[in-house]
């Protein structure tokens, strides 16, 4: 299991490559629960909140970086229409 600290020390692509690796592991685990395959239940919760930790974490950078470009513009200006 990752934490949301060690997922933030992963670059972007890195990051959005393990959330696609996780989404396809979690669709096959979802497959054998529905084959009767599966052993371990509890992998499907672990496996999901793995994806929300790494989800968060990605949306937390897209807020940071539109929380920096509206800095970068200089208040008081007014963008004119």
């Amino acid at each position: 299991m990752t934490t949301a600290r060690d997922l933030r020390t992963f670059d972007s692509d890195e990051l959005q490559t393990r959330i696609d690796n996780a989404r396809k592991e979690l669709f096959n685990l979802r497959f054998q629960a529905a084959t009767g395959r599966l052993d371990n239940t509890a992998q499907l919760g672990s496996l999901r909140r793995e994806i929300a930790r790494a989800l968060t974490v990605q949306r937390e950078r897209e807020i940071e970086s539109t929380e920096a470009e509206e800095l970068e513009t200089a208040p008081g200006e007014e963008e004119e229409e």
